[in-house]
C-alpha cells in the first residue's frame, strides 16, 4: 500500500506541465522546415528577422529539401526535429512554415525525449499537429505563434515581436488578451491548447488528440469556406469536445479570398454552434492567420473573463535559468 501511494502522488506531481527555459539574447535557436517545400526567399528574409531580435539563427540543413510538396521525407524532417531537440546548442526551435506534413510526423517523434531536453518549440497552422501532441505526450509547454518563413518573411506587429520576446525571455509573467466578442458569458480556467480549426478536428480519434477536459479551447483557421467550418464545429460537438472543455476562444475564421459574405456566414455559424454551451465563449483574439498572431503559450493554464471579454494567463510560460 506504501509503494502504491508513493507511485500515486508521483504521477500527481509528474502531471503538472514542465515548462521550458528561457529564452535570453545571444543564445542560438533552430529552424526546421517539419511541413510543406519552403522557398529560399522568403526563409532568407525570415532568418534574417529572426537574427535581428538578437538570436543566433541555425537553419536545419534541409530547411530547402523537397519530396514532391514537402521539406524532404517523412523520416528526414522528423529526425531534424529530433536533432534540434537533442542539440544543446539550440536553446528554441522555430519551424519554417506550415501548409501541410506535420501530422505524417507524429508517430515518428520521441516525446520522451522531448521531454528530457525541454526547449521552446514555437509554430502555428499545420504545426498545430506537433504543438497538441507535445503538451499532451511530453507535457511541455510549446508556443502557438510566428513561423520564420511565413509571418518573419513579411513582417510582424512591434507588439507581435514584443510579446513573443516577453513569453520567451520569461519577462511577461502574464498577459490578457481582448477579444472583438463574447458569445457566451461566464468565467473559466484551464490548460489552454488547440489551434488551427481544420488540424484539431483532424486529431481526433487518434492518438495524439488532445486532453480536452477542463482545458481551454482555441480554434483559428484560414481558407476555409463557411460550410466546412461549421462542419468541423459539428463534429467537434458531436464527439463531445465542447462538453468537456472550461472554454472556447477563436481567433480569426479568414474566409477563402477575404470574401465578406463568406466571413458573415461563418460568424453565423459559429454563433450557432456556440448558442448552446454552458462554458465561455471569446471570439476575435489577435493569435492565428490574418491577425498579429500574438504568440499563446499552449500547455499553460489561462482564465476567460467573459463579462471584460479576455484571455488572460497569471504566470510566465518559460522556467528561469
Amino acid at each position: 500500500m506504501i509503494a502504491a501511494h508513493a507511485t500515486l502522488i508521483a504521477i500527481q506531481v509528474s502531471a503538472h506541465p514542465i515548462k521550458p527555459p528561457a529564452l535570453r539574447p545571444g543564445d542560438t535557436v533552430g529552424v526546421v522546415a517539419s511541413a510543406a517545400a519552403v522557398e529560399r526567399e522568403y526563409l532568407e528574409r525570415g532568418v534574417s528577422a529572426l537574427g535581428a531580435l538578437g538570436y543566433r539563427v541555425k537553419v536545419s540543413r534541409r530547411a530547402l529539401a523537397r519530396d514532391g510538396i514537402l521539406a524532404g521525407s517523412d523520416c528526414e524532417r522528423a529526425e531534424e526535429l529530433m536533432a534540434f531537440f537533442a542539440d544543446p546548442e539550440v536553446r528554441a526551435i522555430f519551424g519554417a512554415r506550415g501548409g501541410y506534413g506535420c501530422g505524417r510526423l507524429l508517430p515518428l517523434l520521441d516525446f520522451d525525449a522531448i521531454a528530457r531536453t525541454p526547449k521552446a518549440f514555437i509554430g502555428f497552422s499545420d504545426a498545430t499537429f506537433i504543438l497538441n501532441a507535445i503538451v499532451a505526450r511530453s507535457r511541455m509547454i510549446c508556443f502557438h505563434g510566428p513561423m520564420v518563413a511565413m509571418d518573419f518573411a513579411h513582417g510582424l506587429s512591434p507588439r507581435s515581436l514584443a510579446h513573443l520576446r516577453g513569453l520567451l525571455s520569461g519577462e511577461l509573467r502574464g498577459f490578457e488578451l481582448q477579444a472583438r466578442e463574447t458569445m457566451r458569458p461566464g468565467t473559466g480556467a484551464g490548460e489552454l491548447i488547440g489551434g488551427c480549426l481544420s488540424v484539431v478536428t483532424a486529431m481526433l480519434a487518434t492518438p495524439y488528440a488532445p486532453d480536452f477536459t477542463g482545458r481551454v479551447l482555441f480554434l483559428e483557421d484560414t481558407g476555409e469556406k463557411a460550410y466546412r467550418i461549421d462542419r468541423m464545429l459539428v463534429q467537434l460537438k458531436q464527439a463531445g469536445v465542447f462538453a468537456r472543455v472550461a472554454g472556447v476562444v477563436f481567433g480569426a475564421i479568414r474566409a477563402p479570398t477575404d470574401s465578406e459574405a463568406e466571413a458573415r456566414l461563418t460568424l453565423e455559424f459559429v454563433r450557432q454552434q456556440m448558442s448552446d454551451l454552458s462554458c465561455p465563449v471569446l471570439f476575435g483574439i489577435e493569435a492565428g492567420h490574418g491577425t498579429e498572431n500574438l504568440t499563446l503559450p499552449l500547455g499553460l493554464t489561462v482564465r476567460i473573463d467573459g463579462a471584460r471579454g479576455r484571455m488572460m494567463a497569471v504566470e510566465p510560460a518559460v522556467a528561469a535559468r
